[in-house]
């Protein structure tokens, strides 16, 4: 997941007013943040929190110091501009919890994504706030450090998320609600 030679390249080219790097830079990045969006906010508004994305992007790009970090900058304005979109629709769950507790937690033990686990991302059980960590974590394939730094969240807060998201897809798996 991290940033090509190529994309550093474009940064760099985008960042002195060539408008065809910066074209080739966000053509590059779209997909895989259309995914993370639309994993968060759900397909019907992804087009639109994406488009926003892409704009912040394109405008604050003069400000990225390190090319080299510019996909993991451009997953964390996609991260706040979709906790804004539902924050506004009033889908945000995770507001006032205090999860200090569970930062201690270890993370749980998974090799490889597993294909029931991309399905059940979708899923309204899931939380915004545990649906992002699953989303980057499995779709994406972030390292949970890289994960946290995205969202701007300690380690420990990444994976009770992650534990808090597998109980409940396992719940849900268990109970049969899910075909």
């Amino acid at each position: 997941m991290a940033t090509s030679i190529q994309e550093a390249q474009w940064v760099l080219r985008a960042q002195c007013q060539d408008r065809e790097a910066l074209e080739l830079l966000l053509r590059s990045v779209q997909p895989a943040l259309r995914r993370y969006v639309g994993g968060l906010t759900g397909a019907d508004d992804a087009d639109d929190v994406l488009q926003d994305v892409l704009v912040i992007v394109s405008r604050k790009l003069y400000w990225l110091e390190q090319p080299e970090l510019f996909r993991a900058w451009a997953f964390r304005i996609a991260s706040r501009a979709a906790f804004r979109y539902l924050k506004k629709r009033k889908r945000w769950l995770d507001a006032t919890v205090n999860h200090t507790w569970l930062d201690e937690l270890a993370a749980p033990e998974i090799t490889a994504p597993d294909d029931t686990i991309l399905q059940l991302l979708d899923s309204p059980a899931l939380t915004p706030a545990s649906r992002a960590v699953l989303v980057l974590h499995f779709r994406e394939e972030m390292p949970l450090a890289h994960v946290a730094a995205v969202l701007e969240i300690p380690l420990g807060t990444v994976k009770s998320r992650l534990a808090f998201g597998l109980k409940t897809l396992r719940k849900e798996l268990r109970d049969g609600t899910r075909t």
